[in-house]
């Protein structure tokens, strides 16, 4: 009886075993610089179609979620990648964990993996830049400063600007500042177009950190314009053409001999009308 009930319960976890999936997630390396790209694997036998997300935490005093990628396994059952920015996170713990969509989770074999701890290293603050960090295009791109504790080991750089890369990566000199051990370097790159350009700083120990320029455009001059006088509109009325008067006929004076040869002759008419009977 003892022996039936020992197969029963091999049976039982036999099946149990059978029925479960194994699903593991790994995240390498475990702790990376600040900036730097999160890389995450993802294996499962999990039925083609099964679909779950990777979700990426901020893990101090309470969770708060970075982002989350969704995963579909696929027929082949390869090893999927997801990738998770980091640019711009505080330095800290973090943790990436598989979330399922639906109100269950599946049955997943004891030696899963549904989560791992990351750790993020800020060092930005290693970077010290002395160069405008806003510059006007004919100037452009200036970047000077210095690297704590960076001496004369050199530093490498990377710019990338609104069209892309631009520059390097490529080390550059570092020269020791003689009091704390910092690096001071300078690098003059020629950039075509305004626009924020991201600095990538990387040294001996791995990445360092981003610093961002404004490149600024020439201010445009404002073209003058010259003001036009505009005259008062002059109305021109049209010549009245005034008729030359007719000449006014004018009488002549009788001349004395005239009047007095009509007097005489008056007068002997006279004297002849007194004669007659």
């Amino acid at each position: 009886m003892k022996k039936i009930i020992l197969i029963l319960i091999g049976l039982m976890l036999l099946t149990g075993t059978a029925s479960a999936y194994g699903l593991y997630v790994n995240c390498s390396p475990k702790s990376i610089q600040v900036g730097e790209t999160l890389k995450c694997s993802v294996d499962s036998d999990f039925p083609a179609g099964m679909t779950f997300d990777m979700v990426f935490y901020q893990s101090q005093y309470t969770a708060t979620e970075v982002s989350r990628q969704s995963v579909t396994i696929q027929d082949n059952k390869q090893t999927q990648y997801k990738l998770f920015d980091t640019v711009g996170l505080p330095g800290g713990q973090y943790k990436m964990e598989i979330q399922f969509n639906g109100a269950e989770a599946p049955s997943l074999r004891s030696d899963s993996v549904t989560d791992q701890l990351i750790t993020l290293i800020d060092r930005s603050d290693e970077i010290t830049i002395t160069s405008p960090v806003t510059q006007p295009l004919a100037d452009a791109l200036q970047i000077s400063g210095s690297i704590a504790k960076g001496s004369n080991s050199g530093v490498e750089l990377e710019v990338r600007g609104p069209d892309g890369k631009v520059f390097g990566p490529q080390w550059i000199g570092t020269k020791d500042n003689g009091r704390n051990g910092d690096g001071i370097f300078t690098q003059k790159v020629s950039v075509s177009g305004p626009g924020s350009y991201d600095v990538t700083f990387t040294d001996q120990k791995g990445f360092i950190g981003i610093k961002t320029f404004l490149v600024t455009a020439p201010a445009t001059q404002a073209a003058t314009t010259v003001p036009v006088k505009t005259s008062a509109p002059v109305t021109t009325r049209p010549m009245t053409t005034v008729p030359t008067p007719l000449p006014t006929a004018t009488k002549s004076p009788l001349s004395p001999i005239a009047v007095i040869g009509a007097l005489g002759l008056a007068g002997l008419i006279a004297v002849a009308a007194s004669r007659k009977p």
